[in-house]
């Protein structure tokens, strides 16, 4: 699994003009799955990014986690992520998991993030999506559970 995590002051994702779902203070998540991903991918990852000290203390310095500063999550799954544009001049998207395979497996991870008690929103899986977010720094990372 390979996540996109952006500090955001705020975020929402809508459908059709229609809102689905929107956060205040925490984190932007855009979430691709490949083949071999599993269970325990998502754990790790759900328990990695919701420990990341990424956000600031009184002091500056980024030392607060999201669990710390009982922050939201907006997950979004983004399948291209795992897009390879080293030939030619359109992605190959053959990296990314099926949507039987990555649908499940999306669900699970943001059950783990919520059974840690943060409050997290989705976007609608396979949905042509809307993404608007103030990114905080910017702060951007990339967290993977393969390395």
């Amino acid at each position: 699994m390979k996540v996109v995590v952006q500090r955001a002051k705020n975020a929402t994702v809508s459908v059709s003009g229609e809102e689905v779902g929107k956060i205040n203070n925490g984190l932007m998540l855009l979430v691709g799955i490949t083949h071999d991903d599993s269970e325990e991918d998502a754990i790790f990852l759900a328990d990695k990014i919701s420990n990341l000290r990424i956000f600031e203390d009184e002091n500056g310095k980024m030392n607060l986690s999201l669990k710390d500063i009982g922050g939201e999550i907006l997950s979004v799954s983004q399948f291209t992520l795992y897009g390879d544009c080293r030939k030619g001049r359109r992605p190959n998207f053959m990296d990314a998991a099926k949507p039987e395979v990555a649908q499940p497996l999306y669900e699970y991870f943001n059950e783990q993030l919520r059974r840690i008690g943060i409050k997290v929103e989705t976007g609608l899986f396979g949905e042509m999506m809307d993404v608007q977010f103030t990114n905080i720094g910017p702060v951007t990372l990339i967290v993977e559970s393969k390395q």
